[in-house]
């Protein structure tokens, strides 16, 4: 930097003062020109000519200057977000903290699983189902199975439907626990989830031990089970289930009756019964509004006709609504598999027809026709008749439907999907409209979202 040193003269009986002169502060100042304050004028902080046009701002004592409003602020809510649950990239329009729009987006997560179906036999179609709900993968099968047994115009066996049956509560239970859990996370709650997941492993362990799989199973088939369930598996999940009872009162005990978790809940997500009907909602979602529908019991399958077992509805159609309504499908759950425990009935565990089912494993090690069977099946499938099916059943997030259309081939023509993530999306943009930012947690979970079926 510059210095001008001036030193004066020296004076007799004064001390000599040295001071420093900068060159910038001798510089030109600047000041803000008439082109760059112009941009600044108007009605809006950002005006343009569309804004100005209706309104003229005049600067004197008659007319006060108009309070500058600010644009609306877009933030993105996930696909990192720890509540986006899965990959969710929710585009919320915020004015202060309050959600004015939502805009779901959905991720690429399993892409084209629907026209990969169409390439592959019946059987190497059953994993695909696994991949679209991954968190109750059991009852996702057992949709697919019915499907295709309807246009084989095939029927399981008794001890083939009550081991589905019990497979599909089992995963309800599952996909509850984790649902209600990571909601109690999402409004402040830590514990109930660690309680929950040590139970969800133990569930996963019998998962194991029933098929060599914790999570995509691929356990059940058209026309019956793979396999038949192993020694002592009953009564291990008769105590699974016994203890399951414990921990539901334990974390009603954190939970249900703790104000703050209501003050978060209640109210929240508000949908009433005709809108939740125009919305397309099903399962749970549907039924907080107050609507008695379960497809268990409207349209019963596999047996469920049998079994005594309430269906749990709610009144609200709010957030708080939403958890207890899976509270207690867990243990009406818990009552279904006890009832399937006690009047397991014997026999074979899949249909007797060699063109459709697998040999087992020791007779296709002896018999030339078993053998024949089994490689047929493997390589090329079964053909199944012509026709078109809806099949619809009660998964625990909704109704999940197969529309499947078959050409006589042992590869579907078409298949459809209709899952209830999907539309639950869609409903997330109504739903979340006026609440408040961290409202959209709480929602998102109470929805109960998996995008595994979403982009399919």
């Amino acid at each position: 930097m510059l210095h001008l040193k001036f030193k004066l003269l020296h004076i007799p009986m004064k001390q000599v003062r040295q001071f420093t002169v900068q060159a910038p502060l001798c510089g030109h100042r600047w000041y803000p020109d008439e082109t760059y304050v112009k941009k600044f004028s108007g009605v809006v902080m950002y005006p343009t000519p569309e804004a100005n046009k209706y309104f003229r701002m005049i600067y004197n004592a008659k007319l006060k200057p108009v309070e500058r409003k600010l644009q609306n602020m877009y933030i993105n809510f996930g696909p990192q977000h720890p509540a986006a649950h899965g990959v969710l990239r929710l585009i919320l329009e915020l004015d202060g903290e309050t959600v004015v729009r939502a805009d779901p987006h959905i991720g690429f997560l399993h892409r084209a699983t629907e026209k990969l179906m169409e390439y592959k036999h019946y059987n190497q179609n059953l994993p695909f189902m696994d991949r679209l709900d991954y968190v109750s993968t059991l009852a996702n099968e057992q949709g697919f199975c019915i499907a295709v047994e309807k246009l084989l115009n095939i029927e399981p066996p008794p001890r083939a439907k009550a081991v589905r049956v019990l497979c599909s509560e089992l995963s309800r239970i599952a996909n509850h626990m984790l649902n209600v859990s990571g909601t109690i996370l999402d409004a402040g709650g830590i514990t109930p989830f660690f309680w929950m997941c040590e139970e969800r492993e133990k569930l996963y362990e019998m998962f194991e031990r029933l098929c060599g799989s914790r999570v995509h199973c691929a356990y059940l088939r058209p026309g019956g089970i793979s396999q038949d369930i192993p020694i002592g598996f009953l009564d291990d999940i008769h105590e699974l289930c016994s203890k399951l009872r414990e921990r539901y009162d334990e974390t009603e005990e954190i939970a249900t009756s703790n104000r703050l978790y209501y003050a978060r809940c209640f109210g929240i997500g508000v949908v009433t019964a005709h809108d939740a009907l125009s919305l397309g909602f099903t399962g749970p979602m549907l039924r907080s509004t107050g609507v008695k529908y379960d497809i268990r019991i409207n349209a019963p399958y596999d047996g469920y006709d049998m079994y005594d077992f309430d269906g749990v509805v709610g009144t609200f159609g709010d957030c708080y609504d939403r958890y207890l309504v899976r509270y207690e499908e867990m243990r009406q759950s818990l009552k279904i598999v006890d009832q399937v425990i006690n009047t397991m009935p014997e026999g074979e565990y899949k249909t007797d027809d060699a063109k459709i089912c697998l040999p087992p494993r020791k007779e296709m090690k002896t018999s030339m026709e078993s053998l024949i069977h089994h490689f047929k099946l493997c390589t090329e499938g079964y053909p199944v008749p012509p026709g078109a099916t809806y099949t619809a059943v009660e998964c625990p997030k909704g109704e999940l439907g197969l529309y499947m259309v078959s050409d006589g081939t042992s590869v579907p023509y078409r298949c459809y999907l209709k899952p209830c993530s999907y539309t639950h999306l869609l409903g997330l943009s109504v739903l979340s409209k006026n609440l408040m930012l961290a409202d959209i947690s709480i929602l998102i979970a109470s929805i109960d979202v998996v995008f595994g079926d979403v982009d399919r």
